[in-house]
């Protein structure tokens, strides 16, 4: 998968080097400047600070602390796995499998990283097809037909997530109904049948209460997590106009700021992991008419270097230094 993301990376770099004419790529020292470099370190910091923040509060409000330096880790973890996998799925994935290995129960960690989705989720959500009206430039002759689709695959997204809040034993019947076939076909042992029925149905049920015990937590770490879900989507959609004044662009902090949530919506339906050369390709078209040709294909290897490519070396070594270590089991709670 690792592979595979590298892969359609340069795939999608390549996609905007034969968009253009003439110079395709040139360095520019700008981006050695110690203003540059200063002010890039401390948009990290603020970045993946804010990232760990707005999980680590909503596992507050559920009654689940976190130590700093096991967040910090899950932090790199989940930004190394959601971008080696389709549809950035495996994040959460392994976000509950870290949560496990530090006692908390699989249910609530379920609920914990499902808020922290849907957090991000309802901001870009709700942003997105409003800015794409504002830049009149991105959708052509289709704009109204885009338009549709945007609200369509909005309202797709909230029947999703208001049958798996509010319909939670249809998901149980469904999982249960999944299990029982696989008995059938011989494929999963009756007792193995058993054991998975009385978790899921015991995860699950933590699961769907966990919703009420957040929003009982406390009004603080519930504003906590929005705000620090808020901060951290805006130091990421900040990285792109970061780069454009370093090479010495007067673009608009928030032209730039709405591109980058439209992008970043489309980057949520890309089948490809963590939107690997998809997310080079339409960050290419959008900003083409605002950048030199020598500067474009730069400022997207330079975008994604700091958004995802650094905090992919760290997570790598922090999945493999977890995936040796020793399992323990969490305690029992209700």
């Amino acid at each position: 998968m690792a592979a595979l993301f590298v892969s359609l990376t340069a795939l999608g770099v390549l996609s905007v080097y034969w968009q253009v004419e003439g110079v395709r790529w040139q360095w520019d020292n700008a981006l050695l400047a110690p203003g540059f470099l200063v002010s890039a370190l401390l948009l990290l910091m603020v970045y993946f600070t804010a990232d760990g923040l707005r999980l680590w509060c909503t596992l507050k409000a559920l009654g689940y602390p976190i130590r700093a330096r096991d967040m910090t880790q899950l932090v790199f973890l989940n930004i190394f796995v959601s971008n080696i996998t389709p549809l950035a799925t495996g994040g959460g994935v392994a976000q509950v499998w870290f949560l496990r290995r530090h006692q908390v129960p699989v249910g609530k960690a379920l609920t914990a990283t499902t808020i922290r989705t849907v957090l991000a989720i309802l901001m870009i959500f709700t942003a997105a097809p409003i800015l794409w009206s504002l830049l009149p430039e991105l959708g052509g002759s289709a704009r109204n037909l885009i338009q549709t689709g945007l609200w369509l695959t909005i309202a797709v997204y909230a029947l999703g997530f208001a049958l798996v809040l509010l319909k939670t034993d249809w998901l149980i019947r469904a999982l249960l109904a999944l299990l029982a076939g696989l008995c059938r076909v011989r494929l999963l042992s009756r007792a193995r049948f058993g054991y998975l029925k009385r978790h899921w149905i015991r995860e699950m049920r933590r699961f769907s209460r966990g919703f009420r015990h957040y929003f009982a937590g406390g009004w603080l770490w519930v504003t906590a997590s929005i705000v620090s879900t808020a901060v951290f989507l805006l130091a990421l959609f900040s990285f792109p106009a970061l780069i454009f004044w370093a090479l010495g662009y007067d673009l608009s902090y928030w032209f730039s700021l709405a591109k980058m949530v439209v992008t970043t919506f489309i980057m949520y339906f890309s089948p490809t992991p963590g939107g690997s050369g998809i997310a080079e390709g339409v960050f290419g078209r959008f900003f083409a008419p605002d950048l030199l040709t020598a500067h474009l294909v730069l400022a997207v290897v330079v975008w994604r270097a700091l958004t995802i490519y650094l905090g992919m070396l760290v997570g790598l070594g922090v999945t493999v230094h977890w995936l040796k270590a020793p399992m323990t089991e969490p305690k029992e709670q209700t």
